[in-house]
Parts: C-alpha cells; structure tokens; sequence
C-alpha cells in the first residue's frame, strides 16, 4: 500500500463586512470523517477554501506549535485555535447563516452511534463478541427513521446531521469491505439510497477522500 499522505484545508476568509472570518484559518485532515464533514459544510455554503498538503504521520513542527495537541479539525476563530467538528461547524452555522443547514433538534442525535459501533466492529478479533450485531442495530435504526422520515434525516431538506452521516457511511462502506469483505445488508435499502443520494452530490465528490487514502489511515489504528 503506498504510503499515506494527508490533505490539510486553510480556508482564506473574505473581509469580515461580508459575514466571513477576518484573517481566520482552519486546518482539516482530508480523509477523515469529521474533517469530510467541514468540508462538505463548507462546499454547501458556498465558503471559499484552499487546500494545501501536510502529511499526519509526521506532524511539522508549524501545525504542531499552533496546535500542540495535533488535533483535527482546528480553527482559528478570534484569536483561538478551536478544536471538534461540532464546534467548527456551528461557528459556520452562526456566521454563514444562508443557507441554513440546522437540524431539528429531535432529530439531531439521529445515527450518532454509527461511528463507534463502526469501529468497534472494524477493530474485532472475535466474531462472537457482538460488536457486528451492534453495528446492524444502528444500521437498522436509521434505516427505519428514513423509512419514515426520509430521504434525509430530517425529511426533505439536507441538514448538518446529514453532512455529519456521509463521510461516515463512507468509512464504513470502504474500511469494512477491505479489512472484513463485509457490506451493508441489501436488505437495509432505505440506507443504501441514502448513502448513494448523499455521496452522489457535487459537495461530496469534490471533497471525497480516495479509498487507498481511508483505508491507510484506519490501518494505522487496527
């Protein structure tokens, strides 16, 4: 497998009079999930952005000085590096108000297991300790919440939980076929439409990371 090198995004904010951050950057790693859904935040909101290199497995001593933690997301907002796609996007959320991509609140923990329980099967060495069947319970618990409220989380607008959901599903799909020849039953349909529609947009081909990329980086965490 070729080595894994990793995109970082610095996003270069127009004049503040024009509801953007004045002198403000941001820092994201290109192939993982929370970073994706920045990006995918970014792309539907029209922010523009310039990407730039950095390579993750040896962290430069720039980023690390601004950020000694080495996390990512990051950004800078009023002077202070801010971690946790939460926070980023919720800051864009407040600043970039149009379009708003604010989910309802009921429905906003909507699929917020699928990642542990994603990689928690992904890292099991025991096909009986349960960690498949608690991935399908997720799997099954969205798909019957789109059944019923689809196409997307909150009905037929896309919202942030949705931005959160697709790099997600992407992991998924790319990391359990490669280390565990495993898919998404096809019975789970309304989820396999809803992963297609999402990964179908413009926003996410233009940010989507290549598989050899997320598969390089959940290799390091096996």
């Amino acid at each position: 497998m070729a080595r894994c090198s990793w995109r970082f995004l610095t996003a270069h904010l127009p004049p503040f009079d024009k509801l953007f951050f004045n002198n403000d950057c941001l820092y994201v790693c290109y192939a993982g999930p929370f970073c994706h859904r920045v990006l995918l935040t970014l792309e539907e909101k029209n922010i523009p952005y310039k990407l730039t290199l950095v390579d993750l497995s040896n962290k430069p001593e720039w980023f690390l000085k601004i950020n000694p933690e080495g996390k990512v997301p990051v950004m800078k907002y009023e002077g202070k590096w801010i971690p946790e796609s939460d926070v980023i996007t919720e800051i864009l959320e407040e600043k970039f108000p149009g379009p708003s991509f604010k989910t309802p609140p009921e429905k906003a923990s909507v699929g917020s297991e699928l990642l542990p329980s994603f990689v928690k099967f992904l890292r099991s060495k025991d096909r009986s300790d349960g960690t498949e069947e608690a991935l399908l319970a997720e799997l099954k618990s969205l798909n019957d919440h789109l059944k019923d409220n689809g196409p997307y989380v909150a009905g037929d607008k896309i919202t942030a939980a949705d931005f959160s959901l697709a790099p997600k599903l992407l992991h998924v799909k790319v990391a359990l076929a490669h280390f565990k020849n495993w898919s998404i039953p096809s019975d789970m349909t309304y989820v396999i439409n809803y992963a297609e529609i999402l990964h179908g947009r413009e926003s996410f081909a233009k940010t989507r990371a290549a598989d050899e990329y997320i598969i390089a980086g959940w290799l390091r965490h096996m």
